[in-house]
């Protein structure tokens, strides 16, 4: 694989900070990178560092980007637009890791490792898909090989870093309020969310579901290229900071021992199974910064062999966008991907 001049553009946001952590750590084939923010106003005014070397933020101007070979689109969706608009017409490849091109079906949404496939040289924007839709298409593809699946429903708890910095900090802030007998303040989350469990935070339609949820779905359908998966899911706003905790139930037509269930996620690289421990189970903490998908109890129910629940947690910030990005890239311009990233 040839050294490419790559750029990010929205350095400081969340999932701008852990790809460039990751192309830094897994030591990305590049001759050199450049980093850009909408809010720097005054070259030299603020400054980062890579690979032990200090570098300018610039301010945002599009024509910096020609000539260019790849592009992280990673600041908020009104700038990545305006971005990948202005630089159409030149040759660089764009990666959408911020969710904005993801109703877009003209842009493909790539799993790396999934469908992969669909990256040519011809196409030249794609989009990370959303975190749950990156785990659970890994997860689908094991389960029905050799299989088929009747049913798929997912409680998904979602973390406060789905909604960037400013959803961490009213987090933070909110449990320090109560901690100290205080009133918290609702800025970002219409209620409160420390110490609490939320159903919804957004309007729903007609039978109940928000928009994300409905996407999320979506994506699934579209990466799995599966137009009739029977997938039902429900996103619940939990109070911590990092990872999506998921328990999915499965209903497939051949039976599966819980022993087979675990052997499938063994021997891919993207998964780590966990037998669970009272004094150390799979959860947020224990799993937040890790690569891998980790599946931790697996249930069978005894009445109803064929059918099963998983309990799923990963990190929403590597594998569900910086990792699965990263991997995107490397397929993209003919490099070898270490899927899962065991280091």
């Amino acid at each position: 694989m040839k050294k490419i001049r790559i750029a990010l553009v929205g350095t400081d946001s969340l999932r701008g900070k852990e790809i460039k952590s990751v192309l830094e750590q897994k030591r990305f084939p590049l001759t050199s990178i450049e980093f850009y923010d909408p809010d720097v106003k005054e070259e030299y005014s603020k400054l980062t560092d890579f690979a032990g070397e200090p570098k300018v933020i610039h301010h945002l101007d599009e024509r910096y980007l020609e000539g260019l070979d790849l592009v992280f689109l990673a600041a908020k969706p009104a700038v990545n637009a305006r971005v990948a608009r202005k630089v159409k017409g030149f040759t660089s490849k764009l990666i959408d890791i911020n969710e904005t091109f993801n109703d877009n079906p003209r842009v493909p949404l790539i799993v790396a490792g999934i469908n992969d496939h669909l990256l040519t040289d011809e196409i030249n924007l794609v989009a990370n898909p959303h975190p749950v839709t990156v785990f659970l298409a890994h997860i689908l593809t094991l389960v029905s090989q050799g299989n088929s699946i009747n049913k798929v429903v997912s409680f998904i708890l979602q973390p406060a870093s789905a909604y960037d910095e400013s959803g961490m900090n009213e987090l933070a802030n909110q449990s320090i309020s109560l901690l100290n007998f205080e009133t918290p303040r609702q800025k970002t989350f219409p209620s409160q969310w420390a110490f609490n469990l939320i159903s919804c935070l957004e309007e729903v339609d007609h039978f109940g579901f928000s928009p994300l949820e409905r996407r999320i779905v979506q994506e699934l359908k579209r990466v799995t290229g599966n137009p009739q998966l029977p997938l039902f899911i429900s996103l619940i706003q939990a109070p911590v900071f990092h990872t999506y905790s998921i328990m999915s139930y499965f209903e497939v037509t051949k039976e599966m021992e819980i022993e087979e269930i675990e052997r499938i996620f063994k021997e891919s690289p993207y998964f780590q199974v966990e037998k669970p421990k009272p004094s150390q189970p799979v959860s947020a903490i224990t799993v937040a910064g890790k690569d891998e998908i980790f599946i931790g109890q697996v249930k069978k129910e005894p009445e109803y062999p064929q059918h099963f629940w998983l309990w799923i947690v990963a990190d929403n910030l590597t594998r569900g966008s910086a990792l699965n990005a990263y991997e995107v890239a490397l397929k993209w311009f003919g490099g070898s991907t270490t899927h899962g990233t065991k280091e």
